[in-house]
């Protein structure tokens, strides 16, 4: 059992991995500007852009808590195109700061942080991958002031574990997030593919990532790391190599590809976190 700290705790993928984290034992307390509709769990106001208030709410809260054990970092302007570009890359790098500083300052030794899909090279119909199914292994393609961001954020954890050789941070690479109640529109994805080529189709369901962090926290290792967190499937009917024959003709295929699998690999997380997605929107469709 760990006190976990979760920045954003109140968002779609948020509510998410407090519930996991909650159900797994832990004593989770919700860092966010806005309350939850479902309180699940103790919730604190925070502006992650003020330091000493994030500071503070890693060290201790009187009549709360006297120590936090591991940080979940969720809280940003969750993508591209929601607010200038200056406002979302100062927003979310600053606030990336003050929590990675803030941990260091508290002697926390576990940070599990939102990185992002986009770091992948997407549009990816602008962009074509090297190959196919894309993974972690080639350097980080950004293309937006968003991804931008979150690119540099891989960079500042990476030297935080230098100057900290005992901090665990790991970022989450996370595809576009769904809950339930947007499956519903799926479907329609099948009527015209090029709606969803920009990230290749892909998917995470936030159970699912909710799952991810956790095996994250409990990951025993130090240092960075990164994974790609989506779903098993596409959100296609179609089969993926079909789907990356026609809108991908040029970019090879490392392996053969089975059924709708995804084309984000999630191979490094099964192997290294034993991360297995069990929720897919097909689940959700009616019979």
């Amino acid at each position: 059992m760990k006190r976990v700290v979760v920045t954003g705790g109140s968002g779609k993928l948020g509510r998410a991995v407090v519930a996991e984290l909650v159900a797994a034992g832990h004593r989770v307390v919700n860092l966010d500007l806005v309350p939850p509709a479902e309180p699940q769990a103790p919730f604190i106001p925070l502006d992650l852009g003020n330091y000493g208030q994030v500071l503070e709410a890693f060290t201790a809260i009187d009549a709360r808590y006297s120590h936090v054990d591991a940080v979940v970092h969720l809280g940003a302007i969750p993508g591209p195109g929601l607010a200038t570009n200056t406002t979302v890359f100062t927003n979310n790098l600053t606030a990336t700061y003050h929590v990675f500083a803030a941990a260091r300052a508290a002697s926390i030794r576990t940070v599990v942080w939102a990185s992002s899909e986009t770091l992948l090279g997407i549009p990816l119909n602008l962009n074509p991958p090297p190959y196919l199914p894309v993974d972690e292994e080639y350097p980080a393609r950004p293309e937006s002031s968003y991804a931008l961001a979150k690119h540099l954020e891989e960079a500042m954890a990476a030297q935080f574990c230098r100057w900290d050789p005992t901090l665990k941070a790991i970022g989450l690479r996370f595809s576009h997030v769904m809950a339930p109640g947007d499956y519903a529109g799926f479907p329609d994805f099948d009527t015209d593919p090029a709606k969803r080529v920009w990230n290749a189709w892909a998917y995470i369901d936030a159970r699912d990532g909710a799952q991810a962090v956790r095996l994250a926290l409990d990951h025993d290792g130090v240092g960075m790391d990164v994974f790609v967190i989506a779903s098993a499937d596409t959100v296609m009917s179609r089969p993926s190599a079909e789907l990356a024959a026609k809108y991908f003709p040029d970019v090879p295929i490392r392996r053969p590809l089975e059924g709708t699998e995804t084309l984000l690999s999630i191979d490094k997380a099964r192997r290294v976190l034993g991360y297995s997605p069990r929720h897919s929107w097909r689940d959700h469709q009616a019979v």
